[in-house]
């Protein structure tokens, strides 16, 4: 049974998601501000977290950046109408998704699902094997759910996997924001265009030898992004 740990300092909502997800047999934990919650996590076994961002003593931006020191686990973030800075705030130190208050349950359990899905391929069969694509000196291998870069492993959050393993698949073809997002969070693509955007500035950060002046993530202005050869 999965664990989902839910971090919010307002109870109601708390209780609220504790509802929806254990109706759909999911198991939870509760905190109500971050160092609560980096607290559960190191004390127990959690595959995903539903993390607040506006939270008292210690806010959800500063539990993930204290989280991403030493974990991938997948969090969704919880945020306001209108709190765009946040939202890419919160991309931009690791979150792999948000949703937005109010929120509606369905999207809930179906964003829940996409992560939890993503997170446990990543972590599954660990030997190493023939890599399924190579494009330059990155390898990737979709069975082992492991990439190197001049034969260093690289860590990467279960989604830049899966968005680096789709361009990896279309080397040369320009993929939209909104492609990407469709195919990578099997979801409509609202907000595409920042969220793919910081999950690639990550991407070029952890693959390229100057992420200013890549060689192989490669943006085409006004159309979106392709992976190239390299040279």
């Amino acid at each position: 049974m999965y664990k989902i740990l839910i971090c919010d300092d307002e109870k109601d909502i708390v209780s609220a998601l504790k509802i929806y997800l254990e109706a759909e047999g999911y198991e939870t934990l509760q905190a109500y501000n971050g160092n609560e919650a980096l607290k559960v996590i190191s004390e127990n076994e959690v595959h995903l977290v539903l993390m607040d961002i506006m939270m008292p003593e210690c806010d959800g931006i500063t539990a993930m950046v204290k989280l991403r020191e030493t974990s991938n686990l997948p969090v969704i973030l919880l945020t306001a109408k209108g709190e765009d800075t946040d939202k890419i705030l919160g991309l931009n130190v690791g979150a792999d998704d948000y949703i937005t208050k109010p929120f509606n349950p369905v999207e809930v359990i179906a964003r829940v699902r996409s992560q939890l899905r993503r997170y446990m391929q990543l972590g599954g069969n660990a030997a190493v094997q023939k890599s399924d694509y190579v494009v330059g000196n990155i390898e990737l291998d979709d069975s082992a759910k492991q990439v190197t870069v001049d034969g260093e492993i690289v860590s990467l959050t279960p989604t830049e996997f899966e968005i680096l393993k789709l361009l990896m698949q279309n080397v040369g073809k320009v993929m939209s924001p909104k492609e990407i997002y469709r195919k990578v969070w099997n979801d409509e693509a609202y907000g595409a265009e920042s969220t793919v955007a910081v999950h690639i500035r990550h991407l070029r950060e952890k693959i390229e030898i100057n992420p200013a002046e890549p060689r192989y993530l490669k943006v085409v202005w006004a159309h979106g992004y392709k992976m190239e050869k390299g040279v």
